[in-house]
Formats: C-alpha cells, sequence, structure tokens
C-alpha cells in the first residue's frame, strides 16, 4: 500500500514538471513559431520532467520521504528512462528532422535517420574507450555503459557553462568594468551615423540615375550592329561601367561602416543605461554580488587548480566537511538547503541559457531540430548534476544513489569537471579581457 502512495506522489509530481515543460516550451521556445510536430514538445516535455524527478529524489533522499524501497526503484526506473530519451529517441528524431529538410532525401528519410542514428551510438560508444569510467566487469548491455558516457558529455558541457558564468558573473554585475560613457558620446557617434546614411543614399541615387540614363539611351539609340559597331559600344561605356564599379564599392564600404556605427550605438546606449542602473539600490545589490562572485571565481580556480595538481578529487567537500563537524545536528535542515539552491539555481540558469541560444540559432525550419538539440544537452546536464551533486551530499544521503548510478569513477568525473572547469574559466578571463581591453579602441577608431 504504501508503495501505491509512494508511486501516486512521483507520478503527481512528473505530471506537474511535465506541464511547466510544456508551458516553458509553448511560451518561451515556440512562442514565435507554429508548432508543427508535437512530438518534439511531447519529448522536451518528458525530458524536462525526468530532469526535474531526479533532483526531486535527491531531495527526498535527504528528508527522508518515501519507503528507501520506493526510492530505489524509481531512480532505477527514472535513469532507465532518460537514459532511453537521451541515447535513442533524441538522437533519432534528430537525425529524423535533419532528414526532412533535405528534399532529396524525402522518399527515405526513415533510412537515412536510422543511419544518422548508427553513426551516433558508435561515436558515442567509441566515446568511453579514452576515459577510465568503468569498472571491467561491467557488461556491454548494462546501465553503467550508458550513464558513463552521458556523464562525460554532461560533465563536460556543466565545466564549460560554469567556468564562463564564474568569469561573465562578475563582469557583467560589477560597475568598475563599465565604461565611462556620456551623452556626448553618443550624439556624436549617432551624427556619424546619419552623415553615413545620408551619404549612402546619395550615392545610390547617383547608381539609380546612372542606370536610368544608361536605359534609356539604349531605348532611343538603335543598338549598333556589326563587329565594328559592338567594339565602339564597349569602348564608349567603360567609362561610365567603372564609375558606377566604383560608386558601389564606396557604397559596400560605407555600408558596412554604418553597421559597425549602428553596433557601437546600440552598445553605447546599452553601457549609459547599465550606468543609471549601477547608481539604483538593485544596481548596488548587483554589483556587491559582482565582487563576492568575483571572490568565488578566484577561489574555484584555485581549487580547481590544487585539485588537479594535488589528486585531491574525491575527497570530502568542504561545505560537506563543515557541516559533519560543526553542525550534526542541522546537517539535514543545511544540506537540504544547500542541495535545493544548487538545484533551483542550476535548473533556472540552465533554461534561460537555452532560452537565448535557441533564439539566436533558431529559424522556422531549423528549430525542431534546435529544440530537441536543447532537450539532449538538458537531459545529459542533469544526469551530470546528480553525478557532482553527490558529491556535496553527506555520506548517509548518498548511499541509494550509488547503488542505482552503479560502480563509476566518480574520481574522474569531478577531476574531469575541474580540468574543464580551469580551461573554460581562464579562456573566459582572455576572452573578456580583450573584449573590454579593444571596446574603446574600437570607439576611438570609428
Amino acid at each position: 500500500m504504501s508503495f501505491l502512495i509512494d508511486s501516486s506522489i512521483m507520478v503527481t509530481s512528473q505530471v506537474l514538471f511535465f506541464g511547466f515543460g510544456w508551458l516553458f516550451f509553448m511560451r518561451k521556445l515556440f512562442k514565435d513559431y507554429e508548432v508543427r510536430q508535437y512530438v518534439v514538445q511531447v519529448i522536451f516535455s518528458v525530458t524536462f520532467a525526468f530532469s526535474c524527478t531526479m533532483f526531486e529524489l535527491i531531495i527526498f533522499e535527504i528528508l527522508g520521504v518515501l519507503n528507501s524501497s520506493s526510492r530505489y526503484f524509481h531512480w532505477k526506473l527514472n535513469l532507465c528512462v532518460i537514459l532511453l530519451i537521451l541515447v535513442f529517441m533524441v538522437p533519432f528524431y534528430i537525425g529524423y528532422f535533419i532528414v526532412s529538410n533535405i528534399r532529396l532525401l524525402h522518399r527515405q528519410k526513415l533510412l537515412f535517420a536510422c543511419v544518422l542514428w548508427l553513426t551516433f551510438m558508435y561515436f558515442f560508444w567509441k566515446l568511453g574507450d579514452p576515459f577510465p569510467i568503468l569498472s571491467p566487469k561491467h557488461g556491454i548491455l548494462s546501465i553503467e555503459q550508458l550513464i558513463s558516457r552521458v556523464g562525460v558529455i554532461g560533465v563536460t558541457l556543466m565545466a564549460l557553462l560554469s567556468g564562463f558564468g564564474a568569469v561573465n558573473c562578475p563582469y557583467t554585475y560589477m560597475s568598475y568594468f563599465l565604461r565611462n560613457v556620456t551623452d556626448a558620446d553618443i550624439l556624436a557617434l549617432e551624427r556619424r551615423l546619419l552623415q553615413t546614411m545620408d551619404m549612402i543614399v546619395s550615392k545610390k541615387k547617383r547608381i539609380a540615375v546612372a542606370h536610368r540614363t544608361m536605359f534609356q539611351r539604349g531605348e532611343v539609340h538603335n543598338k549598333p550592329t556589326g563587329f565594328w559597331g559592338m567594339i565602339k559600344s564597349v569602348t564608349t561605356s567603360v567609362a561610365g561601367s567603372e564609375n558606377l564599379s566604383l560608386i558601389q564599392q564606396e557604397v559596400d564600404a560605407l555600408e558596412e561602416l554604418s553597421r559597425q556605427l549602428f553596433l557601437e550605438t546600440a552598445d553605447l546606449h546599452a553601457t549609459k543605461e547599465r550606468i543609471e542602473y549601477s547608481k539604483t539600490f538593485q544596481g548596488k545589490y548587483f554589483n556587491f554580488l559582482g565582487y563576492f562572485f568575483s571572490i568565488y571565481c578566484v577561489w574555484k580556480i584555485f581549487m580547481a587548480t590544487i585539485n588537479i595538481v594535488f589528486d585531491r578529487v574525491g575527497k570530502t567537500d568542504p561545505v560537506t566537511r563543515g557541516i559533519e563537524i560543526t553542525v550534526k545536528f542541522w546537517s539535514q535542515h543545511i544540506s537540504f538547503i544547500l542541495v535545493g539552491i544548487i538545484i533551483v539555481t542550476s535548473i533556472r540558469g540552465l533554461l534561460i541559457t537555452l532560452t537565448k541560444f535557441f533564439y539566436a540559432i533558431s529559424s522556422s525550419k531549423s528549430s525542431n531540430v534546435i529544440v530537441l538539440l536543447l532537450a539532449q544537452i538538458m537531459g545529459m546536464y542533469f544526469v551530470s548534476s546528480v553525478l557532482l551533486i553527490r558529491m556535496s551530499m553527506p555520506l548517509e544521503y548518498r548511499t541509494i544513489i550509488t547503488e542505482v548510478l552503479g560502480e563509476l569513477q566518480f574520481n574522474f568525473y569531478h577531476r574531469w569537471f575541474d580540468v574543464i572547469f580551469l580551461v573554460s574559466a581562464l579562456s573566459s578571463i582572455l576572452f573578456l579581457y580583450l573584449a573590454h581591453k579593444q571596446a574603446p579602441e574600437k570607439h576611438m577608431a570609428l
């Protein structure tokens, strides 16, 4: 009876997560597109639902909700379903919709979709060869074979996003990095933009008048015939055609300059708005957060370097050790709050990133493929989050999660995360430094 009650709680929560994923799909991702393939919407919502269910089960582990046997069953079921979606269903439909956009392959799109899926499976399986992610005794069809490879991809994505976010967040929030922009700078740039647009219009008018004149001459005068007539027509039109080609080159150069001026003007307006926003109470609050995150970024880079150099991966996290030693009585509540914050921020941050990415590259033809790719990234991201969050949980709450995940090489994933995080953070620092340094130079050049 208790198993049925526990299962009803899990099913109810999954339905709610599915509904939230459905609404997010309709109101955020596809609000500017017509939904033509409901299977894409269903796959995205199901992936989101089972991904959130894994985080829900982590919370249940800490709070002791549901029987341990029920939690183990739903952990196992949830992992099997999410792996089935990520390894078999989503890659197949991505290949199917890619083939559907190619007219030459319409008649045999199912066959070519299967070929693309088999290609994916080959590279997906070969991915595990260079990494020490499995125990040798696991069979080829075991769940560990799938989750270990999904974990490598997901942890890589997490580390890349975390490294960039740890650097970009203080750079975005702190007013220290803002350039000093005045209204005079904006007006001067806007004046140059208007002058450039006037020059473009003037030169295009000259080209249009020249074309009209040439057309009228061709209609009024009879076209010369014979060999000498053709030579004469070519020699007389050389000067005019050269002038037109030179004017067209000038127009192309001015149009490129106008695009750069427009982007720079928009950037100055955005910077001016950020300066005004930084003077408000909320802006000062985010500026303080920027300093806090900059300290966190330095600490995280330092700890990742220490972990890599001294091979400290797999040891107890400082937060967990502090919980176990200083506040043993409140460890459950503090662990719940800590893991809950990690889960909420992970889901919110990923959804915001996916939305921006979708708007940046999607179109009416590629939207289905892009959504499926986002579902693939989301599922792998959340599966790998479970692998990494496990380290932040006290030992008594890891038991069922470790049993369900199997005998994976957990130390490898944490070490791999540190390596990719360090590379991503240092690359982001270099990129933002160069971008920040070149911005004033570009403004002066324009």
